[in-house]
């Protein structure tokens, strides 16, 4: 008797080893800080208020992730209507305070008082108005491409919404607030920025990978199976 035919186990949708597009579009964004090193001489403190930049564009897109998950599901309409306005306020003052600590350690003393008005001023004085675009283009393509289009808005849960920004974004910036004392201690070389970048730039896209992975998997349709329980996260 002849052995069965052994035929490859095909991948289930959304698990593929396939690099996303949105990765690339990720790395070349992380490439900005090192135009503006290259080019325009920018110091640690342009780099890390580009990166504090990057938090707001998050929550940003995060709120427009939270309004567009389960939209058939009238559970999540009714959660929506608390987590929103209450992440808007929790993640709004975690911003705002880490903005603080980068103009008042890395930004030299030379603003006024530390508001929401200084950090505007300061990050159009520092000439990032075009990097912060680039940011908002590369999130939002992340977000049309993957969220929307792969239909991550279909499986994904409240609760890990409200709280993906939080794992990824402090363990992020506590790296790269370290390296920037690091990199203030040794005078602001060159060679130490480009070095933050690249570990920031790691670091980044590690999270961004594993998150498609997270969201990714598994039938567009469950989403609909699940609006009844969507305040339970997922038994992965």
């Amino acid at each position: 008797m002849s052995a069965p035919p052994i035929y490859p186990r095909p991948e289930p949708a959304g698990q593929t080893n396939r690099v996303p597009p949105s990765a690339y579009v990720l790395l070349a964004t992380n490439l900005i800080p090192l135009v503006g090193i290259a080019l325009h001489n920018w110091t640690v403190f342009q780099v890390l208020l580009l990166y504090w930049c990057e938090n707001v564009v998050v929550g940003g897109f995060n709120v427009l992730r939270m309004l567009a998950a389960q939209p058939k599901s009238e559970l999540a309409w009714a959660t929506k209507l608390f987590l929103i306005p209450f992440f808007c306020v929790h993640y709004g003052m975690f911003t705002f305070v880490h903005g603080m600590f980068v103009l008042a350690l890395f930004g030299g003393n030379k603003f006024g008082g530390l508001s929401g008005a200084t950090l505007v001023s300061a990050v159009r004085g520092a000439g990032l108005t075009l990097p912060v675009a680039a940011l908002v283009a590369s999130h939002g393509f992340s977000f049309f491409h993957n969220y929307l289009g792969g239909g991550e808005y279909q499986r994904v849960f409240l609760p890990q919404l409200m709280f993906r920004p939080y794992g990824r974004i402090v363990v992020l910036h506590l790296t790269v607030l370290l390296g920037g004392f690091f990199v203030m201690a040794l005078g602001q070389p060159v060679a130490a920025i480009v070095l933050l970048v690249g570990l920031k730039t790691a670091i980044d896209l590690g999270a961004h990978l594993r998150e498609r992975v997270k969201f990714g998997g598994g039938n567009p349709e469950a989403g609909s199976a699940v609006g009844s329980t969507i305040l339970s996260p997922p038994d992965s």
